[in-house]
């Protein structure tokens, strides 16, 4: 059964922006209206279930996912650093970061060589 009403410190969460997480990505708040992700580091058909995760924007995840195969994840961008320095996926933080920390677009699909 689900609450009606949010406890006292989810109260501070939603009213208070300044509390929200950041995105290990792009730097920017993550609010808790915003479209958001759980990441696996590794990835869940790579052996990663159970491991960490980290709290994305949506759009963030999508662009990983959309440039970067399951198997790359696993062996060389398993952590927030590495990710960040991607070369493509550097450049798409970089121009996200400029916006709104609610903006969602559309990620552009098939964009990594399979």
């Amino acid at each position: 059964m689900s609450r009606a009403t949010p406890s006292a410190q989810e109260s501070i969460l939603l009213s208070d922006p300044t509390n929200a997480p950041i995105c290990p990505l792009c730097g920017r708040p993550i609010p808790p209206d915003a479209p958001q992700s759980l990441h696996h580091l590794i990835p869940k058909l790579k052996g990663g279930k159970g491991g960490p995760t980290v709290l994305l924007h949506h759009i963030c995840h999508r662009e990983i996912h959309a440039t970067l195969t399951e198997a790359e994840l696993a062996r060389d961008y398993n952590t927030p650093e590495a990710l960040r320095a991607h070369p493509r996926l550097a450049k798409f933080f970089a121009w996200v970061a400029k916006r709104p920390p609610g903006f969602a677009s559309k990620v552009p699909g098939a964009r990594r060589k399979r």
